[in-house]
């Protein structure tokens, strides 16, 4: 074992938990005051519901077990981690990988926290109408049957992956280096898939909906900076150049795409806003994550300025479409996943089109990002659709209108001088 490169995979796992309390204070700045719990209760449920399932059988289909037809492994082979957690002596250690330079466990910890921030994601889209009950059940469903697959299609020698079907027969690996695909994408199809399947808020694009917060929100926007060194940088699996490298692109591409998104924000409405910052923050983190380790500076900061500029007008067509993505997940993380994922075929050394590698390395990541839109939306439409049909998503519109937290978790937010008055509601 390599105590350095263990000592970083654990401090990366760490990074990439904190990003989810990172986004509930994201999301939750960005609610109205009434709805503010209900939506830190969505990330801390992601987290207690994932880290149960990837336990069970989530570890096992995505990385543990024998390849199913390409798209998951078995389920049984890593239940409860007996694949790799073991007892020796009253003290328990971990099977490796032969040359692994630290123990398996801590590949379980590091990508249960991606799996969690990942259904975590989906949140957003539905603030301020969804109960809690629903979505505990939808987090247990979307883990098992389509992130832990899609994980184990890109990531494990899948469908999806650099060795998979698409590549071979294209003649160019697939490059996704920490999750435009698995994550980004994956997150943003089923969020908006849920949407149309739920529907929109009372009032939506009728009534104002400002966000109650924004201090709040600009820290979760930093947290989740901070957690994307674990995010992106954890990826290298060492504490290398690699990892170093990506730790620069992915800070070249966010402070781009702050600017990129307050510039093409000014020229729209004449004010460079706070939630325009954050916003532009992580459209930019979003676009570099599937390139960090392929691409130049220069072409880091070309992604981040795009991410911004193409971000922002993208979640305006929420409006012009009349769909509701509350806190605009389809606008960043769908829009900013894909363009990062397809930017590779451009701009990635030695392989893409602008530095001679001719037209297959794009070719095979528009590909491998329209089967996995595909897989996502198809499984999550099936959950959502069959969760409807039973106990259904939503509170009753009286509910939603005097406020979910009262509802919902019977408690508010803010407190006035011992007042149970919400305060900006």
């Amino acid at each position: 074992m390599d105590s350095g490169n263990a000592a970083w995979m654990l401090m990366a796992a760490a990074m990439v938990f904190l990003m989810t309390p990172g986004l509930a204070f994201f999301y939750g700045g960005m609610v109205r005051a009434k709805a503010v719990l209900n939506m830190l209760m969505m990330s801390a449920v992601a987290i207690a519901i994932t880290g149960m399932v990837w336990t069970l059988w989530g570890w096992s289909i995505a990385y543990a077990g024998q390849d199913l037809a390409g798209i998951f492994g078995d389920p049984v082979r890593g239940f409860l981690l007996h694949d790799t957690v073991t007892a020796d002596q009253g003290v328990f250690t971990s099977i490796s990988a032969a040359h692994a330079s630290y123990p398996r466990t801590m590949d379980i910890a590091f990508q249960m926290a991606f799996a969690m921030i990942a259904v975590a994601l989906i949140s957003g889209a539905l603030a301020e109408r969804v109960k809690i009950s629903t979505w505990m059940l939808f987090v247990a469903l979307w883990i098992t049957l389509d992130y832990a697959p899609m994980a184990h299609m890109v990531w494990n020698h899948g469908l999806l992956s650099e060795d998979g079907i698409i590549s071979q027969a294209i003649g160019a690996p697939v490059h996704d280096f920490a999750g435009g695909t698995v994550i980004h994408i994956n997150s943003a199809v089923s969020a908006l898939i849920i949407v149309l399947i739920v529907g929109d808020r009372v009032c939506f694009n009728k009534h104002p909906m400002r966000p109650h917060n924004l201090p709040m929100t600009m820290l979760g926007a930093f947290l989740l900076w901070f957690g994307w060194f674990g995010f992106n940088s954890g990826s290298a699996l060492a504490a290398n150049g690699t990892a170093g490298y990506t730790w620069l692109s992915t800070t070249i591409a966010a402070c781009a795409a702050i600017m990129g998104w307050l510039l093409t924000e000014k020229i729209r409405s004449g004010h460079y806003s706070a939630l325009g910052a954050a916003s532009g923050m992580i459209s930019g983190l979003v676009a570099i994550t599937p390139s960090a380790d392929v691409v130049s500076p220069f072409w880091s900061m070309v992604i981040g300025l795009l991410a911004g500029c193409i971000c922002c007008f993208a979640c305006g067509l929420k409006l012009r479409l009349n769909y509701d993505d509350s806190l605009d997940v389809v606008g960043i993380h769908g829009v900013g996943g894909l363009l990062g994922t397809i930017l590779v075929g451009f701009f990635a050394v030695g392989t893409g089109l602008f530095s001679g590698g001719g037209f297959r390395q794009l070719l095979v990541q528009i590909i491998v990002a329209l089967v996995a839109m595909l897989y996502a939306a198809a499984v999550t439409a099936i959950i959502a659709f069959a969760l409807e049909k039973t106990i259904g998503w939503r509170v009753a519109d009286k509910d939603e209108i005097s406020g979910i937290d009262q509802a919902d978790q019977g408690e508010s937010a803010y407190e006035f001088f011992g007042s149970s008055k919400l305060i900006g509601q």
